[in-house]
């Protein structure tokens, strides 16, 4: 019952209610932001597979600026990575814009993080378990290393909590979360601005 009906309430009163109260500093870093990235703009759009792996557009702050190579090829992640861009998302301030899918019904406050829509043909049937439930804002992965541990593990994780979404494991998420945020714990991988990428055999 919970996670076919009472899940959507939740997410929808939560995540309008932390808009509001939010705004404020949703409004500073937008404009922060929109400097910092040398007008590449304050948000981000990208198409995540979302429930049942329905492609839907992620709204994220922008931490990048979108420089460029002599031959026109965007420049590494690590360059572009802005120190404005690195305490939006080490604080992890650059999630808060997606409160908006969580209201549209895209996202849940608690659920598998949307990954890149190209990984789609690359998970096995059981790690594409991971779509049978919305995509959440945090999610068990978040909470046992988020970026730091391994492809195999976070799609382990995933489907963990497929399997055990219940009202007390989303607030238990939510009291680790927090937790980890104050702590700034897991924010990349080594050797990289956030996680290698994905290449179906991690």
């Amino acid at each position: 019952m919970y996670r076919r009906f009472f899940k959507r309430v939740v997410d929808f009163v939560v995540a309008l209610a932390a808009l509001v109260v939010l705004s404020p500093l949703l409004l500073v870093v937008t404009v922060w932001l929109h400097f910092a990235n040398k007008g590449a703009g304050a948000f981000f759009l990208q198409e995540r597979p979302g429930l049942n792996a329905k492609i839907f557009k992620i709204i994220k702050f922008k931490t990048m600026t979108d420089e460029r190579d002599a031959d026109g090829n965007l420049l590494p992640d690590e360059v572009r990575l802005t120190s404005a861009g690195r305490f939006v998302r080490s604080t992890s301030i650059d999630e808060l814009p997606q409160l908006l899918n969580v209201l549209k019904g895209d996202m849940s406050l608690i659920g598998p993080r949307p990954l890149l829509a190209k990984y789609l043909p690359l998970y096995s049937t059981e790690q594409a378990r991971r779509h049978e439930v919305r995509p959440g804002i945090s999610g068990w992965a978040q909470c046992h290393g988020r970026n730091a541990i391994s492809w195999t593990e976070k799609f382990k994780l995933d489907v963990w909590y497929v399997d055990h979404c219940t009202f007390m494991t989303d607030v238990r998420i939510v009291l680790i979360t927090i937790g980890k945020v104050l702590k700034r714990d897991g924010i990349s991988q080594e050797g990289h601005a956030t996680m290698e990428a994905f290449n179906g055999h991690n």
